[in-house]
């Protein structure tokens, strides 16, 4: 038998105003999705921005629906709308923010499993690791490499492959 020991490193800031011009700009348009989301069941509002190859800014924000699990989280939200409407670029960062009146935060929320799958379909399609950025202007910000800092040991679709 042999033991893995997997690390992971992530970058805390303590203020948005540590970070750099363009991740501070891709969390503040995190934040600002918040404010359009549609969260009437879990008051939990979500945000995501996506920064793409070509220097293009998508976001896209959680939706719920009552029939649960028909809603969407706001990095799938961000992530389909940046493929669709700019296909064939690849995503360089994701930022993820949270606004809530319900609950009270301090540290960042982390995307889901979808959502990390998600992220890992799209770093293994472009061939780049997403830097994936989690904060709030009320909590601590949390700076990852890849996804494999998110979702160790990933599943790929070269696992499908005979």
């Amino acid at each position: 038998m042999k033991t893995v020991h997997l690390q992971i490193k992530i970058e805390e800031y303590e203020s948005i105003d540590e970070l750099t011009s363009d991740d501070r700009i891709l969390l503040e348009k995190a934040w600002l999705a918040c404010d359009s989301a549609y969260a009437p069941y879990s008051k939990f509002n979500v945000g995501a921005a996506v920064l793409l190859a070509n220097g293009k800014i998508v976001s896209g924000n959680n939706q719920e629906n009552a029939a649960y699990p028909s809603g969407l989280c706001a990095e799938r939200v961000a992530m389909y709308y940046a493929s669709a409407h700019h296909p064939g670029v690849a995503m360089k960062a994701i930022a993820v923010a949270v606004k809530s009146d319900v609950v009270s935060l301090k540290d960042p929320a982390s995307p889901c499993g979808s959502c990390r799958q998600v992220m890992a379909e799209y770093e293994n399609l472009y061939h780049t690791k997403l830097r994936i950025i989690l904060g709030s202007p009320h909590t601590k910000i949390q700076i990852l490499e890849g996804i494999a800092s998110l979702l160790p040991l990933t599943f790929y679709a070269e696992g499908l492959k005979k």
